[in-house]
């Protein structure tokens, strides 16, 4: 079977994770949002990525105090939201492509909605 980003088997409840991985496990989140490489969570104190089995980057928790801002690109059939740490330089992609990289998250048109509110509410709750 191939893995299309802009597909997925998704369940009634919208959630495209296969390995477990969902909204479900984030009944605390302000926010959830199930993207095609990971789930981003939004806590009021901490954003958390889990990633998917094939991603190549670990799971990661990031207290609010490391975030100052995020980087969110809406994109035409692929978008990204980025988060921007604290001292760390943020990550650009080149002409044609989006930044890679343990911070960032990919979506596709369907999820676009979901990303603006964790966009939003990183940014509310963001130290800068």
């Amino acid at each position: 079977m191939i893995d299309l980003p802009w597909g997925g088997d998704r369940d009634d409840a919208g959630d495209t994770s296969t390995d477990g991985v969902g909204e479900q496990a984030h009944a605390e989140a302000v926010v959830v949002c199930v993207f095609q490489d990971g789930t981003l969570a939004v806590y009021e104190d901490r954003v958390v990525v889990e990633r998917t089995a094939r991603s190549r980057f670990d799971d990661r928790t990031v207290p609010f105090d490391e975030i100052c801002g995020v980087d969110f690109a809406g994109g035409i059939t692929i978008g990204y939201i980025q988060l921007e740490l604290v001292g760390v330089t943020p990550d650009t992609g080149g002409l044609l492509s989006d930044p890679v990289n343990e911070r960032t998250l990919h979506f596709g048109w369907g999820d676009k909605e979901c990303a603006k509110r964790a966009r939003d509410a990183i940014v509310e709750r963001a130290r800068g």
